[in-house]
C-alpha cells in the first residue's frame, strides 16, 4: 500500500515538473515562431539565444507586487486562479504518454477531461465577477457563454472517437486506433476531428476566439486585475489547458505515442525500441498542435462575438451530430 502511494507520488512529481517546463518552454517558442512569421527576433537577450527568458519571466512575476483590488471580493478573487490552476493540472492525471504510465489509468478518462475542463472555467467566471471591474465582468460572462457554447460541441466531436473504440479510457482508445487499418482516427473521423479542432482554440480562449481576454476591447478580460503569482497562476493554466487539449486531440485522433501498424508490420525492429522514443513521437504530434495554436495566433483575425456564437451552434454542433449519426449507422452495418 504504501509503495503504490509512493509510486503515485513520483509520477505527479516527473508529471507536473515536465508539464511546468514545457508550459515554460512553450511561451518561448510562441515568441520565437510568431517573431519569424512577423519578421521579428523574438527574445534573444537573457541567456543563449533567449533560451533564460522564461525562467527570467516566471521569477520577475512571483517576486512583482500582488495588489488587490479595494472593491473586490477577496476570498473569491483569491480562490478564482487557484481553481483555474488547479483543474487543469488535475487533468494531467488521466492522460497516458505512453504504454503503462498514466497517474490514474481510469475507464472514463475523457469523462474525467471535459469535466476539469468545465471546472476551469468556473475560476474564469469567479475571477470576472470579484475583480470589481466591468472589463473582467464581461470577460467572465463572455468566458461563460463561450464555454458552454463549445463544450458541448467538444464532447459531441469525440462521441464518434468513442463508438469507434469502444471505450472511454485513453488508452484503449489509442491501441484501437493502432489496430485500424490507417493506425489514426483523424481519417474517418474527419468531420469530429475538425470539430474538436476548431473547438480547441475557444476552450483555450485563443485567437481567434480570445474574447474573454481581447485585450484590445477588455485590457486582459477577467484576469484584469490580476498582478504578481496570481497572474502567474491564470497564466500557468492557459498554457497547461493548451498542452491538455493537444494531448487530447493527440490520444483520440493521431494514434497517441503509436505509429500505425502497417508501419510496425514493414520495420519490426521499431517495437524494440526504449519507451523514450515513444514518448518523443507522443511528443511530437502534441508539438504540432501547439505550432497550429502558434500559426493561428499570427494568422487570423478575432472573431466577433455573435460570429463566434453562430459557429458554435449553427456550423459545430450540427456537424457533430451528423458525425455521430453516421459513425453509428457505419458501426451497426460492421463497417468499423
Amino acid at each position: 500500500m504504501l509503495t503504490n502511494i509512493v509510486i503515485i507520488l513520483i509520477k505527479v512529481a516527473i508529471v507536473i515538473g515536465i508539464t511546468l517546463l514545457h508550459v515554460a518552454y512553450a511561451t518561448y517558442w510562441e515568441r520565437k515562431v510568431i517573431g519569424f512569421m512577423q519578421f521579428r527576433l523574438g527574445p534573444r537577450e537573457v541567456g543563449w539565444f533567449g533560451l533564460l527568458q522564461p525562467i527570467a519571466d516566471g521569477v520577475k512575476l512571483f517576486f512583482k507586487e500582488d495588489i488587490i483590488p479595494a472593491t473586490a471580493d477577496k476570498p473569491i478573487f483569491y480562490l478564482a486562479p487557484v481553481i483555474f490552476f488547479v483543474s487543469a493540472l488535475t487533468s494531467l492525471s488521466v492522460l497516458p504518454f505512453f504504454d503503462g504510465f498514466a497517474v490514474a489509468d481510469i475507464n472514463i478518462g475523457i469523462l474525467f477531461l471535459l469535466a476539469m475542463s468545465s471546472l476551469g472555467a468556473y475560476g474564469i467566471v469567479m475571477a470576472g465577477w470579484s475583480s470589481g471591474s466591468k472589463y473582467s465582468f464581461l470577460g467572465g460572462l463572455r468566458s461563460a457563454s463561450q464555454v458552454i457554447s463549445y463544450e458541448i460541441a467538444m464532447g459531441l466531436s469525440l462521441v464518434g472517437v468513442m463508438i469507434m473504440s469502444g471505450s472511454l479510457n485513453l488508452t484503449e482508445i489509442v491501441k484501437a486506433q493502432y489496430n485500424y487499418p490507417t493506425g489514426f482516427y483523424a481519417i474517418p473521423q474527419v468531420l469530429g476531428f475538425f470539430v474538436f479542432f476548431v473547438a480547441m482554440f475557444a476552450e483555450t480562449n485563443r485567437l481567434p476566439f480570445d474574447l474573454p481576454e481581447a485585450e484590445s476591447e477588455l485590457v486582459a478580460g477577467y484576469f484584469t486585475e490580476y498582478s504578481g503569482f496570481r497572474f502567474a497562476m491564470f497564466f500557468l493554466g492557459e498554457y497547461t489547458g493548451m498542452l491538455i487539449m493537444s494531448a487530447i486531440g493527440t490520444l483520440c485522433f493521431l494514434g497517441g505515442w503509436t505509429l500505425p501498424k502497417f508501419i510496425m508490420d514493414l520495420l519490426p525492429f521499431l517495437s524494440q525500441l526504449p519507451p523514450i522514443v515513444w514518448v518523443v513521437v507522443f511528443l511530437g504530434k502534441v508539438y504540432f498542435f501547439m505550432f497550429l495554436y502558434y500559426w493561428v495566433r499570427a494568422t487570423l483575425p478575432r472573431y466577433r462575438y455573435d460570429q463566434l456564437m453562430n459557429i458554435g451552434w449553427k456550423v459545430l454542433i450540427p456537424l457533430a451530430l451528423v458525425n455521430i449519426v453516421i459513425t453509428g449507422t457505419l458501426k451497426i452495418m460492421g463497417w468499423f
